[in-house]
Order: structure tokens, then sequence, then C-alpha cells
């Protein structure tokens, strides 16, 4: 990404003032922050064009002349936004997964005035049973971000979602809670995602046998999580790995290309158990 204008004129400025090491956080800071509010600007045109659920139809069966080939069998990806959002958000992503051979793609909307997260997991959960029964398939893969990625953990955690979910991959969602912005707490499913909060010690209790998969993607320049690591999966009984994403902060985390690729390389890998846990992965974006 270049920053141009005259955010670019105050990074020799940095150089000099700053030692090295701080000198780099400052121009990687303000590198994302120009990212973020360039996101911003164009997700608020898309925002109206999701507002309304999207049109479901059925999966048309392949040519007659291509049937007999061997295709590899992949779920459905099911989508969920974050806080005060809708599925515009996805619409980069989906256009990625659908390039690379994801073609059964759909984003969900929950309404604005969802007030808890345990209502929420038990609507996703009447949702992820339609797709199985419209389309055919016996599970789905999930991709979550921020507050959308903790209403899918409750669902496979606590609702036995992990019968249908075969691997959800978490985007800056607040695995542990977050302190930022103390004057949201107006809001009752802003205090759930606190830390401490009732349904968050639900979360970290035992969960034993539980089937799916988690990937969690959290990045250093989150603006949103406090503390950064509070986007990490920590629970023993969860078969979780974490991504440490470098140089994109909470909004681009769902837009851009390299973030993109590292879903669908979770998505497609098969690991399960203590040899994906042992993994320690990252991922920088310039």
């Amino acid at each position: 990404m270049k920053v141009t204008g005259a955010a670019l004129s105050f990074l020799p400025l940095c150089r000099r003032l700053l030692p090295s090491r701080l000198a780099g956080l400052s121009v990687a800071l303000l590198k994302a922050t120009a990212l973020e509010i360039a996101i911003l600007a164009g997700h608020l045109l898309l925002y109206p064009s999701g507002i309304a659920q999207e049109r479901r139809s059925t999966p048309a069966l392949p040519p007659p002349d291509t049937a007999h080939l061997p295709t590899e069998s992949k779920p459905p990806v099911v989508l969920l936004h974050g806080f005060i959002d809708n599925r515009s958000v996805f619409v980069l992503l989906r256009r990625n997964l659908a390039q690379h051979g994801r073609h059964q793609v759909e984003s969900l909307n929950y309404s604005p005035l969802t007030c808890d997260i345990r209502a929420a997991a038990e609507l996703l959960g009447r949702h992820i049973e339609e797709i199985c029964e419209r389309t055919g398939s016996r599970q789905v893969d999930m991709v979550g971000h921020s507050l959308g990625g903790l209403i899918a953990r409750y669902y496979v955690q606590c609702l036995g979602g992990d019968l249908r979910v075969r691997t959800l991959v978490t985007l800056g969602t607040p695995h542990s809670g977050t302190r930022v912005v103390p004057l949201a707490n107006a809001h009752p499913i802003v205090r759930q995602m606190r830390p401490g909060s009732p349904i968050l010690t639900e979360l970290a209790g035992p969960a034993p046998g539980c089937r799916t998969h988690f990937v969690g993607f959290w990045s250093d320049l989150d603006h949103l999580m406090d503390p950064l690591e509070t986007a990490c999966i920590d629970h023993p009984d969860l078969l979780a790995r974490n991504v440490r994403v470098s140089g994109v902060g909470h909004l681009a985390l769902p837009v851009h290309p390299a973030v993109a690729t590292g879903i669908r390389q979770a998505l497609d890998t098969a690991e399960t158990g203590a040899e994906a846990a042992a993994q320690a992965d990252g991922l920088t974006v310039a």
C-alpha cells in the first residue's frame, strides 16, 4: 500500500524524531490508519446494498459433460459480520473465495438491534440448518468478523454447532473481551464483550469434545482490541491456532487480499488436534 499526499510528508519527520524501532511502528500505524479511513469511506458507500438479506438459491447441478469428473467436495462458507454492520463488509472476501473455487458462499445479516449474543447464536443455528438442508451439505465453514466471530463461537461451543461447523475463522474477535470505548457500555451487547462478562466466562468454561477447528486472526494494529491479544483463541479444549497479522487495522481484516489468502488457506487446511495447535503462524501485510 502507498501513502500519498500530506501523510507522506510526515514519514521523514517520524524517522528523524523517533528511535528507529518507534519510527517504524509510527510509519506502520500511519499507513494502517490511512487504510482504515479509506476502507471506512468505501464501506459507507456499500453499506446500503447490504441491509437486506441476500436471496437464497439452490446450487445448480454440474453440466452433464462434467458430472463424471471427480471433484473435491467443499462445504458452503457462511460469513457473519460485526457490530453495527451488515453483509456488505464481505463483498471483496466473497469474490476472492469464489475466484478460488468456493462457489457456495452466503453472507448472513443479524439485526443491528440485536442485544444478546445467545439469541443471535440461536438464530444463526437456524440459518445453518436451513443452509445445510438446502445445499445438501452436512457441514459448513464459517468466517466471523469481530462480534460475528463471537456469535459463531457461542453457537459452536455452547449450542452444539460443532456438529455443523467444520472450521470457524474469526477476524478481530474479542474472545477474552475488549476494554475499548468505555462509554459504549450503554449497549447491552457491548457489555457482553467486556472482560469477565457472564457470556465470556461461559465461553471460557470446559468444552470437551468440541469438533470444530478454530483459526483466530488478530492484528497488532487493531484499534478496537484492548488488549490486542484478546483476539486470540486461548482455550485448552478447543482445536485452535492463531494467526498474527501485521500492518493492518480492524476494518481491513475482512477486506485485505493478503488476509483473504490466509483465510482460504485456513479453510482448506485439514489439520486437526495438536498438529494445528502447535503451529505459530504470522502474516505481514506491507
